[in-house]
């Protein structure tokens, strides 16, 4: 039977989450000395949606004790800051060492009282409605923006009698503890199947995913243009029609663009495939040109298409619908117009992020990209791209990078990156039989990832359903939780310490709004259950 006032069940009541915890207390029991070692929480050590933390990490007490967030074992922790907030960062403190801790100042923390049960209020607060109604409060700068104290203390809670909360807690669990073998299973699949994706790309540029065109050739009794004969065909085409040009009275740069082509020796070669050869994007390429920047002010409804990082999918393709726009006059347009093949390549953040353009737009290259245009069949483009995606590659393009905490790459490292390429009709099959797999993987991967996302919605019909009161059934001889929240409020009102005294706990008045003391059970530290 519901409270029909509230839509309540029985026994339930509505109350600010301000007068069932204590938002942001400053005070701990037993404080630890100054050479004690507390954990240390930063934002990366709790796990999003799951209501876990790792708090191996510790620090001495004198170092972090001002200038961080302080908590104790049982309190919650809640990001405060997007998008940790939307993405569930929200823990409770357990296994703290000493009991005690420090850590990132994005955090808010809630100290339950007396007879409410700490994961009672995480689970509360993991609810998907509750962050997406916090997003909507949050206050701040664009990136920046957090969620204030007060949304949280005022924040309605729909409270039940002491004993469901510990019923709910448990059943929550249960149902959890079921669906997590299940979550765990599937991340098992999708970490063994980048392992399979990174294994695809790794036979393919070291010609073992296919039969190499040397050993086809011999088994087939014919010749076979090697790699190498390519390579001098790809740097003299663009020399004879520069010497055209020059000839026909033409303008042509005073120097060729491309790098000289070197035959390699004989020791190169014995390391590569039978007919292979080395090269880099310094030989291969036309011209590389760094995108050009300008303001997010300048984006407009029309235009045309600006590339970014964020735009470049995993499998090297740009979704243009999510690309801003920017009118440009003609010549500036042309003077950075992508064309179908182009590789952009990532030069600052997201290194080892690239893309062919594969797309009959106009578009220019954003900022943070290097486009470069090959003087190659666009088979070798899409070899280049994969070699450049294979643990080798973006091992060489992220050791590449230069600068601490944002690296960046330059068109020079770039140039200089070796590639190994093989001759061009076993170009033609192993791309094709890379993308084959890769494809087998890009489906598997969304089956596995719809499950993963059925599992979280699940779980959210989980905690719906506990803080409607269905989860489990409510018990008649359980005492009311109005009950509960008057002796809450009774004790808070009788627990006023004298101002500039500490007490028995070292605390003085605190609580929501910061004006209402600890309970008198918690300043005698007395444990409660944090179930």
């Amino acid at each position: 039977m519901s409270d029909t006032k509230n839509n309540l069940p029985r026994g339930w009541v509505l109350a600010p989450l301000g007068e069932i915890v204590h938002v942001n207390p400053r005070w701990m029991q037993h404080e630890p000395t100054d050479g004690e070692s507390v954990s240390f929480l930063r934002m990366a050590a709790v796990e999003a949606g799951t209501g876990r933390l790792d708090p191996s990490a510790s620090r001495i007490w004198k170092e972090v004790k001002k200038g961080y967030t302080r908590f104790q074992e049982g309190d919650v922790l809640f990001a405060k800051i997007t998008p940790c907030m939307e993405n569930g960062k929200a823990a409770l403190a357990v296994g703290l060492l000493g009991g005690r801790g420090a850590g990132s100042t994005e955090f808010h923390v809630l100290r339950p009282i007396d007879e409410v049960r700490p994961k009672f209020v995480l689970h509360f607060l993991l609810q998907e409605a509750i962050r997406r109604e916090a997003r909507m409060k949050m206050k701040g700068a664009a990136g920046q923006l957090r969620v204030p104290p007060e949304f949280l203390e005022g924040m309605n809670v729909p409270l039940p009698p002491a004993r469901e909360q510990r019923r709910i807690v448990e059943e929550i669990e249960k149902q959890f503890t079921k669906q997590e073998a299940g979550i765990s299973a599937l991340k098992r699949v999708l970490s063994n199947l980048k392992r399979y994706r990174a294994a695809v790309l790794k036979a393919a540029v070291e010609g073992r995913l296919v039969p190499t065109e040397a050993e086809l050739a011999r088994r087939e009794g014919r010749s076979y243009d090697p790699a190498s004969e390519l390579l001098a065909r790809i740097v003299t085409q663009p020399l004879l029609a520069v010497k055209k040009k020059a000839q026909a009275g033409v303008p042509v740069p005073p120097k060729p663009r491309h790098k000289e082509h070197v035959a390699p020796d004989a020791a190169s070669l014995s390391k590569l495939p039978e007919g292979w050869a080395p090269t880099s994007l310094s030989q291969l390429k036309e011209f590389s040109l760094y995108g050009p920047r300008f303001s997010s002010d300048d984006y407009s409804d029309s235009g045309q298409i600006v590339v970014r990082t964020s735009d470049i999918s995993p499998g090297g393709k740009v979704n243009v619908s999510t690309a801003p726009k920017l009118r440009l006059d003609s010549d500036e347009f042309n003077k950075y117009k992508v064309q179908v093949g182009d590789l952009l390549i990532t030069r600052t953040g997201s290194l080892g992020t690239l893309a062919v353009f594969n797309d009959e737009v106009d578009a220019i290259p954003g900022a943070y990209l290097i486009q470069y245009r090959l003087v190659t069949p666009l088979v070798t483009n899409w070899f280049v791209f994969y070699f450049l995606k294979s643990p080798m590659g973006q091992r060489h393009l992220i050791r590449g990078g230069a600068g601490v905490g944002r690296p960046n790459l330059n068109a020079p490292t770039i140039d200089e990156l070796p590639i190994d390429l093989p001759p061009l009709a076993e170009q033609r099959r192993i791309v094709a039989e890379v993308e084959r797999r890769l494809s087998v993987i890009d489906e598997l991967e969304m089956q596995v990832d719809a499950s993963l996302k059925r599992a979280e919605r699940l779980r959210q019909a989980i905690l719906t359903r506990a803080f409607e009161g269905k989860l489990v059934p409510q018990d008649p001889n359980d005492e009311p939780a109005s009950m509960l929240l008057e002796r809450i409020k009774a004790a808070s009102v009788g627990d006023t310490a004298t101002p500039g005294c500490a007490g028995a706990s070292g605390i003085a008045t605190l609580g929501r709004a910061g004006k209402r003391s600890k309970s008198k059970k918690a300043q005698a530290g007395v444990a409660v259950s944090l179930k």
